[in-house]
């Protein structure tokens, strides 16, 4: 592994580049918005139309805070293009990022049509030389099956074409994208050779010289260093979960082992928040490629396998807690049960693998109403959750609670952690609350909810 220092970029212009973004989803989307931002001439293009024609309107297809407003500035300046035409974004590009999805199929393994479709067609079409990235998140070795594919396809076209292949995993966090890419603790570069990675030291030199630190090492490395980082959070949820389920059953006070256990030098805080288990797009996915990966090599993954097993426990620790309260599920038939928080974390509308969901369906079996709210995610829950009877959606926390007979947190937004207790008391019926997230302060007590 290199260290790479940073190359003197000289005047503030001297390093813009023309750069492609293939993709323009959550990465995608984000990649091209911040390198425009970085002062580089970005063209993102993406086969679906209705997409593009919103983005060239300003619009953005997925929330996350400053994005708008970021597409819409770098569009006026000139800087940020949206196109179907992948022959028009390629034209003088001299990197190329792509930035598709790759979900997990059934047995756990990462579907790689739609990047392998992506890296093949660049292939095709480029008429000139130019380096290729590789941000979407792939299996360790895919990255050297897809260069060969590369190197064939520009065999067969019969032009010399020079198209160094590298990999740069993205690390980006939902709620916090923009901070992530525009000051990242490391860029991560897999590289075969120091001089491929030439075009990206142009494409990241502000930051660079801003001190961030740019690792290169193979692309096998590389690949595995973001899984790894993925696994290794998800494990710290997981763990700190079971944690939380031992002070519980012994009295202890979870935030007090979290404070305790956080405090270590060793630890470190981050990660340690207990609650109704992980969702999103990176960490579950992550972890099954990463088993089914174990599994291939003739590898029992026991580690790997324990944390996702404990997830979709914690997922359904919720509905097992309200059953306990109201004496088994008999117990919630009628009951009208306030919801607040939808997305997986706070700070996005994302839905994938969001505990909100199975809790929704487990309290509708159970034959319970649910008035739900969330800042950002009511339009994808209504599009996914549509025409379940018993189930309603709120325009905000104070309208969730009309009527209900008791509430359940699971996405822990701010505006609902600083909601007025007293208020809530006042509305539920059965005076109950059930935080999934831990994070509601002692006031709530102390207002006579329990």
């Amino acid at each position: 592994m290199n260290d790479t220092p940073a190359p003197n970029p000289g005047s503030p212009r001297s390093f813009a580049m023309d750069i492609a973004v293939i993709g323009t989803g959550y990465v995608g989307l984000v990649t091209a918005a911040c390198l425009a931002e970085l002062g580089h001439r970005v063209t993102a293009v993406d086969s679906d139309a209705t997409k593009i024609e919103a983005l060239s309107h300003g619009g953005v297809p997925f929330f996350e805070p400053g994005l708008q407003a970021m597409v819409q500035a770098r569009r006026a300046s000139g800087n940020l293009r949206f196109t179907c035409d992948l022959e028009e974004a390629l034209r003088g590009a001299e990197l190329v990022f792509v930035a598709v999805g790759t979900p997990s199929d059934a047995n756990g393994s990462a579907d790689l049509r739609a990047i392998a479709s992506s890296v093949l067609q660049v292939a095709a079409a480029l008429q000139s030389s130019a380096t290729l990235v590789l941000k979407s998140t792939v299996p360790i070795g895919i990255h050297e099956q897809l260069s060969e594919a590369v190197r064939g396809a520009l065999r067969r076209r019969r032009l010399p074409l020079r198209l160094p292949f590298v990999s740069n995993p993205e690390f980006l966090r939902e709620g916090a994208a923009i901070r992530d890419f525009l000051k990242p603790e490391r860029i991560i570069v897999g590289a075969p050779r120091d001089v491929d990675i030439a075009p990206l030291l142009r494409a990241y030199a502000p930051l660079l010289d801003a001190g961030v630190r740019l690792l290169r090492m193979s692309p096998r490395s590389a690949e595995l260093a973001k899984y790894a980082a993925n696994g290794m959070l998800a494990a710290r949820i997981s763990f700190m979960n079971e944690m939380a389920q031992i002070a519980d059953a012994t009295g202890a006070d979870i935030e007090d082992v979290c404070l305790g256990v956080g405090t270590d030098s060793r630890i470190g805080p981050q990660f340690l928040r207990v609650g109704v288990g992980y969702g999103g797009s990176c960490f579950p996915k992550d972890v099954r490629s990463l088993i089914h990966t174990a599994r291939s090599n003739g590898l029992p993954a026991h580690m790997l396998r324990a944390v996702e097993q404990t997830n979709a426990q914690h997922k359904r620790l919720l509905f097992d807690k309200m059953c306990a309260f109201y004496g088994g599920p008999q117990g919630l038939r009628g009951k009208r049960v306030a919801l607040w928080g939808l997305a997986f974390k706070p700070g996005t509308d994302d839905l994938r693998e969001a505990p909100s969901l199975e809790l929704i369906r487990q309290l509708l079996g159970a034959g319970a109403d649910v008035a739900a709210h969330d800042p950002a995610a009511v339009p994808n829950a209504a599009r996914l959750l549509k025409g379940q009877p018993g189930l309603r959606w709120c325009h905000g926390a104070r309208a969730a609670l009309q009527g209900a007979h008791a509430l359940v947190l699971v996405t822990e937004w701010s505006e609902f952690v600083s909601f007025d207790a007293r208020q809530v008391a006042m509305e539920l019926a059965d005076g109950v609350v059930f935080d999934g997230r831990n994070a509601l302060p002692d006031t709530w007590r102390d207002a006579g909810l329990q």
